[in-house]
């Protein structure tokens, strides 16, 4: 894998020249940032181009979720969130506004490292199978699965990367009921200690972007007691 770039965005400057030397020793290009206005002017005022930011929460001024939104709100950067706590509030809050994965403090640099990978992996298309259609439509919505490209009556869907493998996986299984265990497997690469809140918020944000009425999906159902499915209107 190419050297990837990436923003740590830490206020406590020794645990940040810690993690910064320890990802740059496992193959990184490390830029840190001590508090959220900076990682936001080193994105977008400086240009500083990156792969992944890695987001601490609790940050003075402007916190990790805000960051984490007006990130979001301007690209599809993947974002992993770094918490002191597993509080299920902070971490459903994380995800809720974009946040591609999260990891709880403290963490060992090669235990960050795997979840970096995972994640910029995930930003990579991935071939469709033989038998998946060139262009999947549902009403409004046309998921051309070959080209990475989602629209919605002709418009474009901007998505995650994230986003978009979870889509594909309930195209390439159309009207199957998907458990929330096999989607971590599919999607996020993960076994059985993946955080099924990953795949709530995702299907979540996935709705609010393709569904014409979020709040009663007519496209992504809940299957009660199982999981998700996609099924045409």
């Amino acid at each position: 894998m190419p050297v990837s770039r990436l923003l740590l965005v830490e206020d406590d400057a020794v645990l940040a020249e810690v993690l910064s030397r320890a990802l740059r020793d496992l193959g990184h290009a490390v830029t840190v940032a001590g508090s959220g206005e900076q990682a936001l002017e080193s994105l977008y005022e400086h240009g500083n181009p990156v792969d992944l930011v890695l987001l601490d929460v609790m940050l003075p001024g402007v916190d990790g979720f805000e960051v984490c939104r007006r990130i979001r709100a301007r690209d599809t950067t993947p974002v992993i969130l770094l918490t002191a706590r597993g509080d299920p509030i902070d971490v459903v809050a994380g995800l809720e506004g974009g946040a591609d994965d999260y990891v709880v403090k403290p963490v060992q640099p090669r235990v960050l490292d795997a979840r970096v990978k995972t994640v910029l992996r995930r930003a990579t298309p991935a071939a469709p199978p033989d038998a998946a259609p060139p262009v999947l439509t549902l009403g409004e919505l046309a998921v051309d699965r070959a080209a990475w490209l989602v629209t919605r009556g002709g418009e474009e869907v901007h998505l995650t990367p994230t986003e978009l493998r979870l889509l594909f996986e309930f195209v390439d299984h159309l009207g199957q009921a998907l458990s929330r265990r096999t989607l971590l497997q599919r999607v996020w690469d993960y076994g059985y200690s993946g955080d099924a809140r990953l795949v709530d918020a995702a299907v979540a944000r996935l709705r609010a972007k393709i569904e014409p009425d979020p709040a009663n999906p007519s496209l992504l159902r809940t299957v009660r007691g199982v999981g998700y499915r996609l099924v045409k209107p």
